[in-house]
């Protein structure tokens, strides 16, 4: 077999905000109260924080008020004598709540550990907590600042040993240094010089999945194919099921590569290990040992599961990436006010019999005109005929899209490896004058022909690469052109595929709009994935 030299492609960390906001979306706050006895004194105390609370939160456009938590008369000492802060954390960790806000730590929690704990949970969760007298923002500071302000040096030594480890990984990453975990991995075992080598009656098994996938069977009808023919799973168990197969599909070591650093350790206090989402840079290392599945059937599986996934039925209540449940109305998520920035929710108006569905904004519906002065409430069959309207406009600019292409990919692959083919048959020219003058040199007895010889063979020897070399680029430039006629089928397919919604379907619009601003009654503003914004007339 032959060896490829592995190729070393660095993935770059996407830089991402600190606490997770959304341009178009508020930020859900919650403020946490306490007083510790129940004298009136205090108690005027507990309403004011209240009040003070309510109205800061509401103030601000860019936050939406996801609850006020007090506790009155208690000890702030444990947290399990506060049924407030409690009920708190646990919409937090239901993600019902994106900030919390609070006068200082020891109206947090007096329990040093309890605070901590509390702290690291919710940061977990991605949700900051602002301490006002102190002026920290749990999301912006340091990792684990507070535990290095109460001079924890054990755990700054522990951090500093954590990093370096975290570096000599990194630098190992970035040298296309792969090490294989064996005993998870199907189809491989470790070889010589410690590279991975194909297990023969495993590789069948894997290469078995990815032709049944194509094929159209589903992840759950291949695991039960595989458990009756007692195939063996990376653990030698015969029961096989839908999330083996699909990592299966997904593993990009099958087709030879090797992505690094898919996971990471997000500290060394809880030695949590997430995802990577590109929080870190990822390395890809191509061509890295014998694959066991060829790129194309790879490429063709990767697409297959996009396809796939697209076209999966959403139900009422859809469990999105985050862990939280959304609602089956697209515009739940998508319609907000223009004026004050808060979602609008679907109402249903009920007047003399008859029922009509409407979205109104959630601020004034809930304050009145105090915090949103003017927003209009909409009605449902007009919206979707307006953003139905835009979005048809919108998709019908692919067709153009796709005659452009045809027309201009052609002379892209024509003129891909052209030049190349030209210079060298330019060189070959070269070398063969170079050749006769020196032939001619000769002839004139103007040098002796011995002393020319390794003349001769230099341009013979350059002459022979220069050949190869033309040969391989006339070669691909047929298969360029066999890749020229599968784009035009694939090019006349999309010309005669109907880009056009005859019904408003949410799934669709999920996928395809980030943003509905109301601007008034009788204008939208909707903003496509991607940053395309177009306006909209309500008729």
């Amino acid at each position: 077999m032959i060896q490829t030299t592995p190729n070393v492609k660095i993935i770059p960390a996407v830089v991402k905000p600190i606490e997770k906001t959304n341009k178009y979306k508020q930020l859900r706050v919650a403020a946490y109260c306490r007083v510790s006895t129940e004298q009136e004194e205090q108690q005027n105390s507990y309403n004011v924080q209240i009040a003070y609370y309510t109205d800061l939160i509401n103030r601000k456009k860019e936050w939406t008020l996801a609850g006020i938590f007090a506790d009155e008369g208690i000890s702030g000492t444990q947290a399990k004598k506060r049924p407030e802060f409690l009920k708190m954390i646990r919409m937090c960790k239901k993600q019902k709540i994106d900030l919390v806000i609070t006068k200082s730590i020891s109206r947090f929690a007096r329990n040093t550990v309890d605070c901590l704990e509390y702290v690291r949970q919710l940061k977990d969760l991605g949700i900051g907590v602002i301490f006002e007298k102190e002026n920290i923002n749990t999301l912006t500071m340091t990792s684990e600042f507070m535990i290095a302000m109460h001079g924890s040096f054990a755990q700054a030594e522990s951090e500093s040993i954590s990093k370096n480890v975290s570096w000599g990984k990194q630098k190992a990453f970035a040298e296309g240094k792969v090490s294989f975990q064996y005993k998870h991995l199907l189809g491989y075992r470790k070889g010589e010089n410690n590279k991975p080598e194909i297990v023969p009656e495993e590789a069948e098994t894997v290469r078995m999945i990815y032709d049944l996938f194509l094929d159209g069977y589903s992840m759950t009808d291949i695991a039960k194919s595989l458990t009756l023919l007692e195939r063996k799973t990376a653990h030698g168990k015969t029961e096989w099921h839908r999330e083996i197969i699909s990592s299966i599909l997904k593993n990009e070591k099958y087709v030879g590569d090797a992505l690094l650093q898919k996971t990471f350790r997000v500290d060394c206090i809880s030695k949590k290990v997430k995802k990577n989402n590109g929080e870190r840079p990822m390395y890809l290392v191509t061509n890295h040992h014998e694959p066991i599945i060829d790129r194309d059937t790879y490429n063709r599986v990767q697409q297959e599961l996009a396809r796939r996934t697209s076209k999966r039925k959403i139900s009422d209540k859809t469990l999105t990436e985050q862990g939280k449940y959304t609602s089956k109305y697209a515009l739940s998520e998508l319609l907000i006010c223009g004026n004050c920035g808060t979602p609008y929710r679907r109402t249903t108006w009920a007047a003399r019999g008859k029922k009509q569905v409407v979205w109104r904004c959630i601020s004034r519906l809930e304050h009145g005109t105090k915090y949103c002065t003017d927003s209009p409430t909409m009605k449902e069959e007009k919206l979707h005929k307006a953003i139905l309207r835009v979005v048809n406009e919108y998709l019908g600019c692919r067709e153009e899209i796709a005659k452009i292409l045809k027309a201009n990919i052609g002379s892209v692959l024509e003129c891909q490896g052209q030049q190349e083919i030209l210079n060298h048959e330019n060189r070959l020219k070269e070398l063969n004058k170079s050749r006769n003058d020196l032939i001619t040199l000769i002839a004139s007895g103007g040098c002796d022909e011995d002393k020319l010889d390794s003349e001769f063979a230099k341009i013979f020897n350059e002459e022979q690469a220069v050949n190869k070399r033309l040969e391989e680029l006339k070669q691909k430039a047929k298969v360029s052109a066999d890749t020229q006629n599968r784009i035009n089928s694939a090019m006349e397919m999309i010309e005669d595929e109907k880009f056009t919604l005859e019904i408003f379907d949410n799934i669709i619009i999920r996928k395809l709009i980030e943003c509905v601003k109301v601007i008034s009654k009788e204008e939208l503003l909707i903003i496509f994935k991607g940053g395309v914004e177009v306006k909209a007339e309500i008729e």
